[in-house]
Formats: structure tokens, sequence, C-alpha cells
């Protein structure tokens, strides 16, 4: 977001839009301006800018306007985003530059100076913060919360998606009804069936009644789908059926139940690389992220540190000033740390130095594994090279076969890259070099996501890009 360069209007902020113009490609001479300062590139009909090249991915390109810089984040997309022959995975970028997506050249540009709203109080339901940042997304809060579209809120783990999503339903004309959560990460396959749609008595062993799911809890009201990117693969048809005809079935019952419910689903992934990767339904994506809310990192907004720790002394009955467990030397430290486990781990920071009677150390660990990649993560450093994307300490906490599925996928994403790259794109070529048969890379191509419609599977020696 563009840092305002007036004094803030009571109600307004200033910030800087993008304008996006194709120069070589499929779509050349097609261009935007928008009216926010963040967009997206890709070939789905969600993106700020739909692209016609069949050698961008689904959702390949984020641009944010980050001051006098851009951000740019390549989502997870095959066939990379490259400014000459560099390639961006995160990078800050001046604008007037140009970067190739697929076959596609496009130069990113300064757009206009707008306004956009910002809510003057500080609290809205549980959210709280005095940041410039914070109060924008509270006036989006309430912008959205009085439509019925679903919402996908996205933010790191602590950051407050849950109170997030009890503000939408607290100020939505829903208000009055139910407010349901399911916690799509902490449950298994049958259990996440039975909780979100129920289930009939002696659907399987164990289930000796009926019992009611979130969505029949939920009439009239709103369900909040908590970490939305664990649902299981067999589950994301079955929500998407429901989600489509606003009716479902119990698990185990032959009846259909017609249901009025507004959903909010939330994560701490970027569901637009699990989509490109293949892990997610692009259509349920479509569906459930119809509009974005994304919670900024507490290091983004650290102004909102000494309020919030006055919030959770006043919370533990504590009415003393801040100043009193947190001198300006104390609070300047606070606003200096990372807080990767966000407004959670402030909570547990405040409450311990209530109970210990003094400030506890405050540890200076690096960001945990799955914050890479999250929207509005921290950049994370270059990685080695080698074999893992991801770090060995993060695969050995997963399962043995859904470890080795990830790295088989890693490997052979790269090794193809690679081969590919060496033969300029030939797909034979490239099957002959890598003595194996040119089925086989089709299988591989698409193994790694590359749309069918971009795959020529006949014996001529046509291109795929890289």
């Amino acid at each position: 977001m563009l840092e305002p360069t007036v004094p803030e209007i009571s109600g307004r902020i200033p910030i800087r839009s993008l304008r996006i113009d194709v120069l070589k490609g499929p779509d050349a001479g097609a261009s935007l301006v928008t009216d926010t300062d963040t967009i997206t590139l890709g070939t789905a009909p969600s993106n700020s800018l739909q692209l016609s090249d069949r050698t961008v991915s689904r959702f390949h390109l984020e641009i944010r306007h980050m001051g006098d810089h851009l951000a740019v984040r390549d989502l997870g997309s095959t066939n990379g985003t490259h400014h000459g022959r560099v390639q961006l995975v995160h990078a800050m970028v001046p604008p007037e530059t140009t970067v190739s997506i697929g076959k596609t050249l496009i130069r990113l540009s300064d757009g206009q100076i707008l306004e956009e709203s910002i809510r003057d109080e500080i609290e809205l339901g549980e959210l709280l913060g005095k940041s410039t940042i914070m109060r924008r997304l509270m006036a989006r809060i309430e912008r959205v919360a009085a439509s019925q579209t679903s919402i996908l809120i996205l933010g790191e783990t602590g950051s407050g998606k849950e109170l997030t999503a009890r503000a939408i339903h607290e100020a939505s004309p829903r208000a009055g009804a139910p407010f349901e959560v399911v916690d799509c990460g902490s449950l298994s396959p049958t259990l996440i069936a039975s909780e979100l749609f129920g289930h009939e008595r002696g659907a399987f062993t164990g289930a000796e009644r009926q019992h009611v799911g979130a969505f029949e809890r939920a009439n009239k009201g709103t369900l909040f789908l908590d970490e939305i990117g664990e649902l299981p693969a067999s589950l994301q048809a079955a929500l998407l059926g429901a989600l489509d005809r606003r009716a479902f079935r119990r698990v185990g019952g032959d009846r259909s139940i017609a249901v009025d419910v507004r959903i909010v689903a939330a994560t701490n992934r970027d569901l637009r690389r699990d989509v490109n990767a293949g892990t997610f339904r692009a259509d349920l994506y479509y569906r459930l992220g119809v509009v974005l809310l994304d919670i900024p990192p507490l290091r983004e907004r650290v102004e909102d540190i000494p309020v919030l720790a006055e919030h959770f002394l006043r919370e533990a009955g504590i009415n003393d000033p801040v100043e009193m467990y947190f001198p300006p030397e104390a609070m300047l430290s606070l606003q200096k740390h990372p807080w990767y486990g966000n407004v959670r781990e402030l909570r547990n920071f405040v409450e311990a130095t209530i109970a210990m009677g003094e400030k506890p150390e405050l540890e200076r660990e690096g960001p945990p594994p799955e914050l890479e990649g999250i929207a509005g993560a921290p950049s994370a450093p270059p990685r080695p090279e080698g074999l893992f994307a991801i770090p060995l300490s993060e695969l050995t906490r997963r399962p043995f076969k859904d470890a080795r599925a990830q790295v088989i996928r890693d490997f052979e994403r790269a090794y193809l890259s690679e081969q590919l790259k060496n033969a300029k794109g030939n797909v034979s070529l490239a099957a002959r070099n890598a003595k194996v048969s040119r089925t086989y890379v089709i299988k591989m191509l698409r193994r790694a996501h590359v749309d069918d419609d971009s795959l020529n599977d006949d014996e001529s020696d046509d291109a795929v890009d890289e």
C-alpha cells in the first residue's frame, strides 16, 4: 500500500493504483488500469487481468504497490516469472519494469492516486487496531458484510482470521442467526463430512444416533470454514456441490436438505498456488474466493502493538497503565520483534508477563516453514540448490507417503523444466535426451499441471515452453 503523502482525511486515505500493459504475446495490446493497489494475472477468470496465453498458469503473478516499488510475487506458476534471464519468485521492482510470464511480456507501471475508505473507529467486533492498514481492512469488512457473497480470508496463523469472520457475521444482516465454525485441519475426512453435513444413525461404525451437521445448524446464518486449504480432495467436490445446489444429504442419508447459508472460509496457505499445483479444485476456489480479505501480519502494523497489549491487560482484569508493564524501551523492543505467531503470540506474551511479574525473553526464531508462500508472509531467504523444494525439516513432519509424493513432484517439475530448457521447448527432443518416451513426458507435464490444451500429443516436434 502506498504510504499517504498527504494528511489522512477522516474516513479516506490515498492509494496508488497499478497499470499493466501487455507488450508481447497472444494478448498484446491489452492493458488494465486498476482501482486498487493489488492485482493478479493468469488464465483463470477471477484474475484482475485474464490472459489467453496457454503457457501462463491459472494464477501466475501477484503485483502489489508498496510505496515507491512494486512487490512482484510468482504464485507457484509452471513456467515462472522472469525479468530478462533472472527468475523472480518474490521481488521488489521499480515502476516501468517489464517481466515475462510464459510467452507474454508485460510492463508494470504506476496508476493513479485514488482514495479508499478507512474506518474512523479502531474497533470492529473483536478486531482492534489503530493502524491505517487495519482500519482500511475494517472498512472493507463493513462493505462486504452487507452482501451475501462468499468470502475467503487469507492470513498467517494467529493473525485473527476467526475474529474477522465473526466481525463479518456480526456486521451482516445475518447477525441474529447462528455462526458455526468447522476447523477443516483438525478432523479426519470422515469426521469432516459428518461435521459439515451431519449423518444418519448407522451411517458408519459408531454412528449410534443422528447428527445434525454445521450446514443445518448454520441455516440463515454464517458457516465459517477454517483452514479450508486442509480439506481433503475427496470432500472438495462434495462441498462444491452443496454450495452450488444450496442443498446436501447427510452421510448415509437419501433426503436432500435445502439450506440458506453464507460461507466465509479462511486459510494460512495461498490457495492459488494449490490450484496451480492441482491439490485444490479451481472451481471450488472460484466459488469460495469471490471476495478476498488479506489480514496483515502483526509485524506490518507495529503501531497496533501498544493498543493490543493494553487490551490484553484489560482482559486480564488489570487497569494499570500499559507503561507499568511495558515502559517505552520495552514497548520499542516489542515493536521490533517479528511476531511470527502474530496477535496470538502477543497475547500469550502479555499473559506470561502478568503471570511471571516480569517481561519474559522474546525468542528470536526464524519464520516457521509453513509461512513460505503465504499471502502476507515475509520474504523467505533463497533456498539453496538441491532436491527438496520444501525443507527436510518440514517434510519429516508429514507422513512418509505424502512426503515422498511431494519430493517426486518437486523432482519431476525441476527435471522436466531443465530438460525442456535444454531442448528449447521441444517435447520430443526432451524425451529423447531423458531416455523416456514422449508419452511419459506428456504425463509428467500433466502431473506438473501444464494445462492439457497447451500440449500437443502427436509425433511432431511442437514446443511446449518450459
